[in-house]
């Protein structure tokens, strides 16, 4: 087998790890949880990733994003991410792709056939979209949620949308996917309070009233409990270990 894995087959069997070689995942949102979902998902050994963001790497990137290093700034954050997991699995196939998933691009996303979808989208009307349709497609998918002006890890978990507290973005989610009917959708959200944040130096982008701030542990954190989701689910394990079915 591929000597980089042998500590993670050690942990899921060979059957998971042939399973995760054959699957083919989607990472949508490629910043600070995104971002480490998408290299822990590559070197956990899925073996087809789809990368999809539109932005450019920032000087303001760098202290939380893995794509982003002095070197990259001014680059595509899928294009250099895709580069960086070339170079951690050379065998894993990636499909970079400079773009912002909305209404307008559906059908030419969903063209692909994915086995998991990871929802890190910052916009809410793109994040309903993405989550409407692929419920009706029954593809699997989970949503990061607010990650933005806090500071404790710790309190970060993995759950269904119908139990999260505390966390405004949940709250609207869950209030829009009800109206469309979804009732169950799984999430990593944290129900820590904001803190209130210095004012900063950057613009919002399009679409957004402000800049939340952001220290590393937090959205990598989150990205990487996306990512513990989905490799388990793919592996055919339960997020206690125990096999699905």
């Amino acid at each position: 087998m591929n000597e980089a894995l042998t500590r993670t087959q050690m942990l899921l069997g060979h059957t998971a790890m042939e399973r995760l070689a054959r699957s083919h995942v989607a990472v949508l949102g490629l910043g600070g949880v995104g971002s480490w979902c998408a290299e822990a998902l590559c070197r956990s050994g899925v073996g087809q990733l789809t990368l999809v963001d539109q932005d450019e790497i920032a000087p303001s990137n760098i202290n939380r994003q893995a794509a982003a290093l002095h070197s990259t700034i001014g680059e595509k954050k899928a294009e250099a991410t895709a580069r960086r997991l070339a170079d951690i699995a050379p065998t894993c196939v990636l499909h970079p792709r400079v773009a912002r998933y909305e209404a307008a691009t559906r059908e030419d996303f969903f063209s692909t056939r994915y086995d998991f979808i990871v929802d890190a989208i910052d916009l809410v009307s793109c994040k309903l979209d993405l989550i409407e349709t692929a419920h009706q497609r029954n593809i699997p998918i989970i949503s990061a949620l607010g990650t933005g002006n806090k500071r404790d890890a710790q309190q970060l978990r993995l759950a269904d949308i119908s139990q999260t507290q505390g966390c405004p973005l949940a709250r609207i989610i869950r209030k829009e996917l009800r109206a469309r009917g979804i009732v169950r959708h799984p999430v990593v959200f944290s129900p820590e309070l904001a803190h209130a944040a210095e004012e900063g130096t950057e613009a919002p982008p399009p679409g957004r009233r402000s800049i939340p701030a952001s220290a590393m542990w937090v959205p990598a954190t989150a990205g990487l409990l996306l990512a513990q989701a989905v490799i388990l689910h793919l592996a055919g394990l339960h997020q206690d270990g125990t096999p699905i079915g």
